[in-house]
């Protein structure tokens, strides 16, 4: 089976995915761009503030996960980073070391952004249920 992966680096983000990951490698795949819907990463919190609060070290980290905490797109940026494996800064309101955890933990997951698409829908059915 093959893995899609949407949306890799807008044009104007390009600059925050530099440092890890396939976006590095300017990999670009078919995504919200070409489909005329606008990306998740434009509909971040941190979308317009300055992408070096997110690439900082240690104690820091936590504090830049805070932002993440009401953002409405924070399950794509986490799933983006782990199917990725971003290495730097923080994604989705997870730390690098959170992630690489994770990562260890759970070692045959294929594609979280399915893993965490089902998990958001099926918490959404428990509350409507």
């Amino acid at each position: 089976m093959t893995e899609v992966r949407l949306s890799i680096v807008p044009a104007d983000r390009a600059g925050i995915a530099e440092i890890g990951g396939a976006a590095a490698s300017g990999v670009r795949t078919r995504g919200a761009e070409e489909t005329g819907a606008p990306s998740w990463k434009s509909l971040a919190v941190c979308a317009n503030g300055d992408p070096d609060a997110l690439f900082v070290t240690g104690a820091a980290q936590r504090d830049a996960a805070r932002l993440c905490g009401g953002c409405p797109v924070k399950t794509e940026c986490l799933a983006e980073a782990l199917d990725n494996q971003v290495e730097y800064g923080v994604w989705g309101g997870m730390t690098e070391r959170q992630r690489r955890a994770l990562l260890k933990r759970c070692p045959d997951v294929t594609s979280w952004r399915d893993l965490l698409e089902e998990a958001r829908l099926a918490g959404t059915e428990h509350l409507a249920g």
